[in-house]
């Protein structure tokens, strides 16, 4: 098994969980990810197996689409159902229609304090250990985009005395968005505070999840589960195809003449094999990563 994985991760489990899954049934060590999903999310992680690994750079920085659910009301250390409650109101004075206009302020280019429990490292250390340790943490905002924020449903739970109210989200956003802010922020601007109960990742770059397969569709399919290495540079970046010469250069590091392609973007020898990734400057397509071996030539 070789190439980019698509996995529909199941709920329960890590990122890191799925990689190392993944690395059992491939039979190698050289796996990872593009992308973390909180252990409570589902949906589309892309895996990058034996020299797939060398694609995921491509894919970090795409964009990304979610289903989520955001509850009203309450709030939570972690801004997601697995944390502990920090703060709880009744929401039963939110309209829908407050609701459907407060959305509108997060779409955009717009400033996100990411969660404190979240990856982000602090003077080498991860957001969430220090926040474990009883330490305060402050993260500075970051400038992420929203594309979309479309609001699906609005629904009333009564929990004994309160009144919460659920919201059905979809979210288009950038690579760095956090949907747990957005539902801490939502419940914020609507005076109740808000956090996370369901997250669905629909969407990474190029890649949906309508082909994503679970992990045990992975096993049963096993090499057939992959979008091997060829065809997942075509999704990725754009082509351009080599002859038997410009393979051999390629194959042993050497740069070919540029053609006006901006980069980055992947090179195919005649027989179809992707052999580089490239990218343009002063005249040269140079390579960024090499993917055929020593001496091929395509």
């Amino acid at each position: 098994m070789e190439g980019l994985l698509v996995v529909d991760k199941p709920p329960g489990l890590t990122s890191h969980g799925v990689v190392a899954r993944v690395r059992r049934l491939a039979g190698t060590r050289r796996v990872g990810h593009a992308g973390t999903l909180d252990p409570m999310a589902t949906g589309v992680l892309v895996l990058g197996i034996d020299r797939g690994t060398r694609l995921l750079t491509y894919l970090v920085g795409g964009d990304k689409r979610y289903a989520a659910t955001i509850r009203l009301g309450r709030s939570t250390i972690t801004d997601d159902s697995e944390g502990d409650l920090t703060g709880e109101v009744s929401a039963e004075a939110v309209t829908d229609e407050a609701v459907r206009r407060s959305t509108g302020a997060f779409v955009g280019e717009v400033d996100q304090v990411p969660s404190a429990v979240s990856a982000i490292k602090i003077a080498g250390v991860r957001s969430y250990a220090r926040v474990r340790r009883g330490e305060e943490v402050e993260l500075p905002p970051r400038r992420v985009r929203i594309t979309n924020l479309d609001v699906l449903e609005v629904r009333r739970v009564h929990d004994g005395p309160i009144v919460l109210v659920d919201v059905d989200v979809e979210v288009g956003c950038s690579s760095g968005t956090y949907v747990r802010a957005i539902a801490r922020d939502l419940g914020a601007a609507l005076g109740v505070g808000g956090h996370l109960t369901a997250l669905r990742r629909t969407v990474v770059g190029p890649f949906t999840l309508d082909e994503a397969v679970t992990l045990d569709e992975a096993a049963e399919r096993g090499d057939a589960a992959a979008i091997p290495l060829a065809a997942a540079v075509q999704r990725l970046l754009a082509r351009r195809d080599a002859d038997a010469a410009e393979a051999r250069m390629l194959a042993n590091g050497r740069p070919l003449a540029a053609v006006g392609l901006s980069g980055p973007y992947g090179v195919f020898g005649p027989d179809g094999r992707v052999l580089a990734i490239v990218n343009e400057s002063n005249g040269r397509a140079r390579p960024e990563v090499v993917l055929a071996p020593a001496g091929s030539e395509g």
